[in-house]
């Protein structure tokens, strides 16, 4: 019986039936004691011992057993409070990961879980309402201050949005710079006029670390049930809403119509079969002259685009290239209109030049320059006989970006024309501060349903404005004798339009260069050598 007098011995008695008691911090002892319990204590009373000694090991059996008992408790207790502290954990990363960590607003994943909450507990006759909100120019604001007044502007802009939903309502931070807001509302009245209040409070200037940010929005809105009755489709259906606002420009709001689903359909038929026709090269390049109006001889001509579908016949550049511009294909199509043309006129005499437009989102792409200078090397265009148009409304949107991209290529040797003068927002400093030789006047003014005497008085100024500034003025859409006249006095230079020439194929433009040279070859050939009976006195000498 030394084990009972033993703790060294009774704790190697422990180890030896697989009971540590020693092992505090274990789990495993504490049931395994109290299983082995009662055959110890028979054992206790079978041993051949005075029976005070059996009492005394009962007695000690028993008080390990309640040891055993309470440290099992306390260890339920410390797992118990251990796996509380793993959910609250599990539940605050869960709330994080619906947050969008700049605003504090919800991040797409918590918008859809707060949307579906909505969905459930929607009240009849009462409409769920989407409102899909992009920032305008956030991008360009972002690259050009930098990320810090990017993130003030979008805090900002979420403040704004707070002040003016009603109680109950969702706003979520969705990308970069889209906002979405979920609301019941009683009626499509409502809902406009609270997409308006958004928009007006977006179109407000934002004021950051000194500057002064003019931004404003787009808006796209769709209801439930009116428009969708899945959440996936009434966000589908507020997204092409928003597509269409873009469309149209800052500051306007589109409410979902089914027409726009048909018009998406076509979209996406319409993208499909481009890339079908790049690739097997159903597109073609017309030419349409501009004549000097002085002289009648052809300057320049314009490269314009043509699409012959196999089935469906000529589709107009209206269109397809609209598609093109918001599907990205503008970029590969922009360059391969400028290769094909570039090689056109490779056979043209070195005084004719060739005109490109260009798509804005095609000059914003990475590496345009690079790639337009791709395309007149490869076709071996002089640089110089190239002439870029653009639009005034690429410089509501004037950055750096597209300073660089003029002036590379300016370096380079290729001329710049604005295109449309007069139709956009016009401004004398962009004329100044970028190198372009030629302006164009829309033919609104020349041969628009308004054209009239202040159009005339327009020209007049535009005209003068290029002999002050040396730069060629081009009257577009001349389409009869007395236009010509009126814009050849009013100071225009260059004429472009259906009284000369439609657009037409490079073979037929070939053709009127040739007509040119040889009528110009005639002229001279008469006043170096008289057709006709030469003259007396010169017979006489």
């Amino acid at each position: 019986m030394a084990w009972l007098k033993s703790p060294t011995a009774f704790s190697h008695m422990m180890r030896r039936i697989g009971i540590d008691a020693d092992n505090r911090r274990g789990t495993s002892w504490g049931p395994t004691f109290l299983l082995a319990t009662p055959p110890l204590v028979a054992g206790v009373f079978l041993l051949p011992v005075h029976w005070l000694f059996k009492l005394a090991g009962v007695a000690l059996v028993t008080l390990c057993s309640v040891y055993a008992a309470v440290h099992t408790a306390r260890q339920l207790r410390h797992r118990i409070a251990e796996a509380e502290m793993h959910r609250e954990y599990a539940r605050e990363m869960e709330a994080r990961s619906r947050v969008d960590p700049v605003t504090g607003l919800s991040n797409r994943v918590g918008f859809e879980h707060d949307l579906a909450c909505m969905m459930e507990d929607l009240p009849l006759g009462t409409k769920l309402t989407v409102m899909w909100i992009d920032l305008h120019r956030f991008i360009e604001t972002n690259n050009s201050l930098g990320h810090a007044v990017g993130d003030r502007v979008l805090q900002e802009a979420a403040e704004r949005l707070r002040a003016n939903v009603p109680d109950g309502a969702a706003i979520s931070r969705f990308s970069s710079d889209e906002f979405v807001v979920a609301a019941k509302l009683a009626s499509a009245v409502k809902a406009q006029e609270i997409a308006s209040a958004l928009r007006d409070a977006l179109a407000q200037p934002y004021r950051v670390k000194g500057h002064r940010i003019e931004s404003g929005s787009m808006i796209g809105v769709a209801a439930m049930p009116d428009d969708a009755i899945t959440q996936s489709g009434l966000l589908q259906a507020a997204d092409l809403a928003l597509y269409h606002a873009k469309a149209s420009g800052p500051n306007e709001v589109r409410f979902f119509h089914d027409s726009m689903t048909r018009a998406l359909a076509r979209k996406k038929e319409i993208e499909a079969e481009l890339r079908a026709a790049i690739q097997r090269d159903e597109l073609s390049i017309f030419f349409q002259p501009i004549f000097d109006l002085r002289t009648g001889r052809i300057r320049c001509f314009e490269a314009l685009v043509r699409w012959f579908h196999p089935e469906k016949g000529e589709l107009y550049p209206d269109e397809f290239i609209p598609v093109a511009e918001d599907t990205g294909l503008i970029i590969t199509l922009g360059n391969w209109i400028t290769r094909q043309a570039a090689k056109a006129a490779t056979s043209w005499p070195e005084h004719v030049t060739l005109a490109v437009n260009l798509s804005p989102v095609q000059i914003k792409a990475p590496g345009a320059a690079l790639g337009i200078l791709a395309a007149v090397r490869d076709a071996g265009l002089a640089p110089s006989r190239l002439e870029l148009e653009l639009t005034e409304n690429l410089f509501l949107e004037d950055d750096e970006n597209t300073a660089a991209f003029i002036d590379m290529l300016s370096a380079e040797g290729i001329h710049f024309s604005l295109d449309d003068f007069g139709t956009g927002y016009s401004s004398l400093s962009y004329i100044n501060r970028h190198p372009f030789r030629t302006i164009k006047v829309d033919r609104s003014f020349v041969s628009g349903v308004n054209a009239a005497t202040c159009s005339e008085a327009i020209i007049r100024a535009v005209a003068e404005m290029g002999r002050t500034l040396d730069m060629e003025i081009v009257a577009e859409g001349l389409e009869t004798i007395d236009q010509v006249h009126s814009v050849r006095a009013a100071g225009c230079t260059l004429g472009q339009g259906y009284y000369f020439s439609r657009a037409v194929p490079d073979f037929t433009a070939a053709m009127l260069l040739a007509q040119e040279q040889s009528r110009l070859d005639r002229v001279q050939s008469s006043v170096v050598h008289p057709i006709g009976p030469e003259p007396m006195h010169k017979k006489a000498g």
